[in-house]
C-alpha cells in the first residue's frame, strides 16, 4: 500500500504543479523536479518508499530511449558516427582532464579528481532528449550531434564503473581479462541487434500483426524492449542503452509507427517518475546553508560544459551556431553521474559533504537546462556577432570547395530530408534549376557523388545564402525541424529578396503567425496538411465532386486553417452518402459479350424509364466516360457504374447479363 500512496501523491501533486507551471510559463520538466523537491525526504517527507520510485523511474528512462530509437534508424545512426567516435570522445577525454585539474586545485586526492573529472564529463540523456524530442528536434544538425555524444557517453560509463576500484585504491588482477570479456559481450550484442533487425523482428512482427490482437502487438513490444535492455545490462552497458538499440531494431520494420502510439502514453507516465526522482536528491537544508557557493559552482559547470562542447563541434565541420547550440543542451550533469557516485560512496571515494555537493550542482544544473536551451537560440545570434573568422561561423566541411550558383529564378531547398528530397526529385524532373543546402557533411558528400546540386553549410548564415546566390532566387523553401532555424532563415531569406516566394515547413501550429510575420509566404503545418489529405480522400471516397473538394481545401488553406483550429464552420456538403441518400447504391460491373444490349446505345436501352436506374460512367479498356451522352453504344467488355435503389440495381445488371 506504500507504493501506491506514493503513486498518488506523486501524480497528484504533479498534476497541481505543472497546472502552476503553466500558467507561469515554465517547462515541465522543472515542475517534475520541483515536485520531488517538495515530496521528497528532504522536503515534505511524503514519499516514503524511494527504492521503488526509483525503480519506475528507470522504467522511465527505458521507455523514453526507446521511443527515441523507434523515431530513429540505422541509417542516421551512421550519419552521426563522427559525433560518437569523435565528438564523444574528445568531449569526455578534455571534460574529465578539466574536472581533475580544478579538483586538485582544490587539494582533493588524485583518484577523488579523476573520479569529479568522471561524474561531471556525463550529461543527462534522459533530459536532453526528451525537451529535444518534444521540440522535433532529434533529427537537426544539433539534435543528431548531441545524440551522437550522448550514445559515446553511456558507453563510456562502464569503463568508469570499472575503474572505481582502482581509483579508490583496490587492485584487481583481473581488469584486463574483464575487459576482453566486457569487448566481446559488446560485439555480440551489437550483432544480434542487425541480424534481429534485419531478419528476427520482421517476420515476427508480421507473424504478430496477422492476428490482428492489439494486446500481443502491445506485448511483444515492451517483452523487446526489455529483453534487449536485460542483455546490455547483463553486458555491464546501461538499460537506457539497451532500450535505444531495441527501438532502432524495431524502427527498421513497417510496424514502427504501430509501436511508438502504443508505447507513447506509457513512456509519458513513467518518465514524469524519472524526473521527480532527481528532484527528490537534492537537500534543500544543504543548498540553503551554501546558495551562492553551489550556484557559483553550478554555473561554472554548465558554462565549462558548455565550452568544451562548442570547442569539440566546431573541428567537426559544424557552424558556431550549431556548436553552440550542442554545448548548452550537455551542459548538465547526466544521471548516470549519481549511479558512479553511489559506487564511488561504497569504495570512500565520497564523504559524506562532497557528495551532497555534487548532488546539489547536478540537480541545479538540471533544473537550468530546460531555461538554457530555451534561451540557446539567442545566446548564438549574439555570438554570431562577434569578430571571430567565417571559417568558424559558417563551419568547415572537409571536402572540396562547392562552386557558387550562378542561376536565375532557380529554387532553392533548405534541408535534404524527406520532403526535402521528394522537392529536389520533383524540380528535376520538372527541369527547374535548383539547390540544396544541408548541414548533415555525410549526407552532402553522398548526394554530391550522385550529382545532386547541395551543398553544406548552416542556412542561418548570410554568407550561405549569398553563395546560393538567393537575390536572383524565385523561391525558397525550408522544411527542417529545427524552429528557431526555420524563423531565423525566414527573416533573413525575405531581408536578402523582397520578392522571393517563400515557402516554410513546420510542425507546429503555433508558429504559423510569427513564421507570417516574419515574411512567409506560405507556411505549412506538417500535422494539418496530413488532416487535409486525409479528409479530402474521404470526401472523394464519398463522391463529392472534385471541384468542390478542391474549393473546400483552398478555403482552409486560404483561412490559414482556421476551420480545423476552431471548427466553427458548419458542413455545406454531405459527406455521408448513406445519410443524404439512405436507399441508393452505386454498383459497377462488366457486360459479357452474350449480352443483349452490346451494340445498343445508351438511349434505346431506357434504362431511367424502365429499369429506375442511371449509368454515372462508363469505362473502356484504359478511358473512362463520365456522364456518357445517349448516343454512347455498349461494347462487350465495357464497365458500367450505375447508381439506383438497391433491387432496381440488381433487376438492371441481371438484365444486362443473363447468363451471369
Amino acid at each position: 500500500m506504500h507504493l501506491l500512496n506514493d503513486i498518488l501523491i506523486i501524480l497528484g501533486l504533479s498534476a497541481f504543479v505543472l497546472y502552476v507551471c503553466y500558467l507561469i510559463r515554465v517547462p515541465n520538466i522543472v515542475g517534475f523536479l520541483a515536485t520531488g523537491l517538495i515530496c521528497g525526504p528532504f522536503g515534505l517527507g511524503l514519499v516514503r518508499d524511494i527504492a521503488a520510485v526509483k525503480l519506475l523511474a528507470e522504467v522511465g528512462v527505458v521507455l523514453l530511449l526507446f521511443t527515441i530509437g523507434l523515431e530513429f534508424s540505422f541509417r542516421n545512426l551512421l550519419h552521426i558516427k563522427r559525433p560518437v567516435l569523435i565528438g564523444g570522445s574528445l568531449q569526455v577525454a578534455i571534460t574529465v582532464f578539466c574536472g581533475f585539474a580544478v579538483s586538485r586545485l582544490f587539494g582533493l586526492p588524485l583518484g577523488v579528481s579523476v573520479l569529479i573529472g568522471f561524474l561531471i564529463s556525463l550529461s543527462s540523456t534522459a533530459i536532453v532528449l526528451k525537451i529535444m524530442q518534444d521540440r522535433a528536434e532529434v533529427e537537426t544538425p544539433h539534435g543528431g550531434t548531441a545524440l551522437g555524444i550522448l550514445i559515446f557517453q553511456d558507453i563510456i560509463v562502464v569503463p568508469m564503473m570499472l575503474l572505481i576500484p582502482l581509483l579508490a585504491g583496490e587492485q584487481n588482477g583481473g581488469g584486463q581479462a574483464a575487459l576482453w570479456i566486457f569487448l566481446a559481450k559488446v560485439i555480440s550484442i551489437l550483432a544480434l541487434t542487425i541480424v534481429s533487425a534485419r531478419w528476427i523482428v520482421p517476420f515476427a512482427f508480421y507473424n504478430i500483426a496477422r492476428t490482428k490482437s492489439r494486446e500481443l502487438f502491445l506485448l511483444s513490444v515492451i517483452a523487446i524492449c526489455l529483453a534487449v535492455a536485460w542483455l546490455t545490462y547483463q553486458a555491464g552497458l546501461s538499460l537506457a542503452l539497451g532500450a535505444f538499440l531495441a527501438g532502432l531494431i524495431i524502427s527498421e520494420s513497417e510496424y514502427s509507427h504501430q509501436a511508438l502510439g502504443d508505447i507513447l502514453p506509457f513512456r509519458d507516465v513513467f518518465t514524469s517518475f524519472f524526473f521527480v526522482s532527481i528532484g527528490m536528491l537534492l537537500n534543500v537544508g544543504f543548498f540553503f546553508d551554501h546558495p551562492l557557493y553551489l550556484s557559483s559552482l553550478a554555473l561554472g559547470v554548465l558554462f565549462v560544459k558548455a565550452l568544451i562542447v562548442v570547442v569539440v563541434a566546431i573541428p567537426l565541420g559544424l557552424s558556431l551556431r550549431t556548436a553552440i547550440l550542442v554545448g548548452i543542451a550537455l551542459s548538465q550533469v547526466g544521471e548516470f553521474s549519481f549511479i558512479l557516485s553511489e559506487k564511488a560512496l561504497q569504495y570512500g571515494l565520497l564523504t559524506g559533504d562532497t557528495h551532497q555537493i555534487f548532488l546539489a550542482v547536478s540537480v541545479i544544473t538540471m533544473m537550468a537546462t530546460p531555461f538554457a536551451l530555451a534561451a540557446s537560440p539567442g545566446i548564438a545570434r549574439l555570438a554570431l556577432r562577434l569578430p571571430l573568422p567565417r571559417k568558424i561561423k559558417r563551419g568547415a566541411y572537409p571536402s572540396r570547395r562547392a562552386e557558387r550558383v550562378r542561376d536565375k529564378d532557380h529554387l532553392i531547398i533548405v534541408g535534404f530530408g524527406l520532403n526535402g528530397r521528394n522537392l529536389a526529385r520533383a524540380a528535376r524532373f520538372s527541369g527547374i534549376p535548383h539547390a540544396v543546402i544541408e548541414m548533415n557533411p555525410t549526407v552532402v558528400r553522398e548526394e554530391r557523388a550522385k550529382g545532386t546540386p547541395i551543398h553544406y553549410g548552416d542556412a542561418t548564415q548570410e554568407a550561405i545564402l549569398q553563395h546560393l546566390n538567393i537575390k536572383a532566387a524565385k523561391a525558397l523553401v525550408v522544411v527542417i525541424n529545427d524552429p528557431s532555424a526555420t524563423r531565423r532563415i525566414t527573416e533573413l531569406a525575405r531581408r536578402l529578396n523582397p520578392k522571393l516566394y517563400l515557402v516554410v515547413r513546420t510542425r507546429f501550429i503555433q508558429e504559423m503567425a510569427p513564421l507570417t510575420e516574419l515574411g512567409a509566404d506560405e507556411v505549412i503545418p506538417e500535422e494539418f496538411e496530413t488532416s487535409v489529405e486525409i479528409f479530402s480522400r474521404v470526401l472523394a471516397k464519398y463522391l463529392l465532386p472534385k471541384d468542390e473538394i478542391e474549393k473546400f481545401v483552398a478555403e482552409i488553406r486560404s483561412e490559414r486553417y482556421g476551420m480545423l483550429r476552431s471548427l466553427s464552420h458548419e458542413a455545406t456538403s454531405c459527406t455521408d452518402l448513406d445519410l443524404c441518400l439512405p436507399d441508393v447504391e452505386i454498383k459497377s460491373f462488366r457486360i459479357a459479350a452474350g449480352s443483349p444490349y452490346v451494340d445498343k446505345t445508351l438511349a434505346q436501352t431506357e434504362l431511367r424509364k424502365k429499369m429506375g436506374v442511371s449509368v454515372l460512367a462508363l469505362r473502356r479498356k484504359n478511358q473512362t466516360i463520365s456522364n456518357p451522352p445517349a448516343e454512347t453504344v455498349f461494347q462487350a467488355g465495357d464497365i458500367l457504374f450505375m447508381v439506383g435503389e438497391p433491387d432496381r440495381l440488381a433487376d438492371a445488371i441481371s438484365r444486362f447479363n443473363p447468363q451471369g
